[in-house]
């Protein structure tokens, strides 16, 4: 069946709509720029993630693309400090809300009208993604309700689009059940990535952010025989996505990649905080890439990413192995239960 018109405009209007982490950015980048945000202040996520009536995610995307901007950079404390790194800057911890930010009426109104299920959405698939690698989990309904304090009619709205992109389904005993991710899934889902990812990067080729990677490579060999860490793969991953495969003038694809690497990046980051080391060879191979696409040498750059990608698909089974020794589940939110057939 086809759609109406003004569905398929409605679509392509939210799909082409400024994503939550760069309104963040823009406000705070604004603030910066304008002094109300002075150098040496401290930025913590969770503070932001509250003035902004936000999650967690996108306050974390926002920091690090003002980090590759340079306009903040990691220090040796919690969280980000306003200015370029190496200069000789006192940390300033206060509380934000007091600093008095401006916040154009444009991304203050496109920050809080969007409708309250997708902000619940943001938390409950991200929890929902996280405890995959544990085994199945039910998603008890009432639990969830009463967790976030929205009616029956939200909560049926979340599990409706989670159910769209995958994460959960309904079992014969009408149950929404999450999970497991197992070792197959994940090959699939690595398989996905080598077919969509690098067709990706070459639609994207005329539109990639190469200012933004180039302002990433100098962040990286600034910290060259410093104290400060390397900058994390999964870093790197994101900034791929965010400067070079998110700007394919195809708004589905990107659509189905982001929904295709929800589950396995959850993953690691959940195998992360079990106490697994990160992977610096994985890093080294992202730098590689980003080379190749800095040179503007894209058939070149897929080619090596499609086999980048085939690469770390058997290092995230290897380190899933690590489930078989996790005696519990690990779901932290009463909302999800380890499921037992009744």
């Amino acid at each position: 069946m086809l759609r109406s018109s003004g569905a398929a405009n409605e679509t392509s209007s939210r799909l082409a709509a400024p994503r939550r982490y760069e309104l963040i950015a823009k406000a705070l980048r604004a603030n910066i720029l304008s002094g109300r945000l002075p150098p040496g202040f401290v930025l913590l996520e969770g503070p932001i993630a509250e003035l902004m009536t936000s999650s967690r995610a996108p306050v974390q995307a926002a920091l690090r693309i003002l980090e590759a901007e340079t306009l903040i950079h990691r220090f040796g404390g919690r969280g980000y400090l306003v200015g370029r790194s190496g200069q000789t800057i006192s940390p300033m911890r206060q509380d934000i809300r007091l600093l008095g930010l401006s916040i154009s009426i444009e991304i203050d109104e496109a920050l809080q009208n969007r409708g309250l299920w997708e902000r619940v959405y943001e938390e409950v698939e991200a929890a929902v993604a996280a405890n995959l690698i544990f085994g199945e989990f039910r998603i008890i309904e009432t639990e969830l309700g009463a967790f976030f304090g929205v009616s029956r009619t939200v909560v049926r709205d979340v599990l409706s689009r989670l159910h769209e992109r995958g994460l959960i389904a309904k079992n014969q005993s009408s149950h929404w059940v999450a999970g497991p991710l197992t070792a197959q899934s994940v090959r699939e889902r690595f398989q996905v990535r080598q077919i969509l990812e690098p067709e990706a990067l070459r639609l994207a080729a005329d539109s990639i952010d190469y200012d933004g990677i180039a302002s990433l490579q100098s962040l990286e060999a600034s910290r060259a025989g410093t104290n400060r860490p390397p900058t994390e793969w999964e870093e790197l991953e994101r900034a791929l996505m965010t400067f070079c495969i998110c700007r394919a003038p195809n708004a589905q694809l990107i659509e189905m990649i982001q929904h295709n690497q929800m589950p396995i990046s959850a993953a690691y980051r959940a195998l992360s905080r079990l106490g697994l080391p990160e992977d610096e060879i994985t890093a080294g191979e992202y730098w590689t890439l980003f080379s190749l696409i800095s040179a503007r040498r894209i058939e070149s750059a897929a080619a090596y990413l499609r086999s980048h990608l085939k690469v770390i698909a058997e290092k995230n089974l290897a380190r899933l192995k690590i489930v078989a020794v996790v005696s519990e589940a690990q779901a932290k939110v009463p909302y999800l239960s380890p499921y037992r057939i009744e």
